[in-house]
C-alpha cells in the first residue's frame, strides 16, 4: 500500500489536488488509517484505467462517473459470473446437464 504522495508521483501529470477530487467523487476508494489515506494495488490499477479513458477517448469528469460506474457493474457481473459457474460445476452431474439444457442456445437468449 502507498500514500496519496506517492501515488501522484507514480504518474507523470497528475497531481495531488486532483487524486483528491477523485477520492471525493469516489472514483478510488482509498483505505484510511492514521488519518492518512492508504492506496492499494487495485487502486494504482484504477488510476492508470481513468488516465487512459481521460486520454484515449476524451471522457469528461461527469462522463467518467457514468463509465467508471457502468464499468464496475460489468466486473462485478463478471464475479458474479464466475462464483455461479464454479457452484454449478460442484453439482452432481445429472444437475449440471439439467441446467445446460434448460438454457436456450447462444444468441436466441
Amino acid at each position: 500500500m502507498i500514500g496519496l504522495e506517492e501515488l501522484a508521483r507514480r504518474f507523470a501529470g497528475l497531481d495531488r489536488a486532483e487524486l483528491v477530487r477523485w477520492v471525493d467523487n469516489r472514483w478510488l476508494v482509498p483505505d484510511e488509517a492514521g488519518g492518512f489515506w492508504q492506496f492499494r494495488e487495485v487502486d494504482i490499477a484504477r488510476v492508470e484505467l481513468i488516465l487512459d479513458i481521460r486520454r484515449e477517448m476524451r471522457v469528461d469528469d461527469e462522463a467518467m462517473s457514468l463509465v467508471l460506474g457502468l464499468l464496475d457493474q460489468v466486473y462485478d457481473l463478471r464475479r458474479q459470473m464466475h462464483r455461479l459457474c464454479y457452484a454449478i460445476a460442484a453439482q452432481p452431474g445429472d444437475v449440471r446437464e439439467a441446467i445446460r439444457v434448460a438454457l436456450p442456445p447462444p444468441g436466441k437468449e
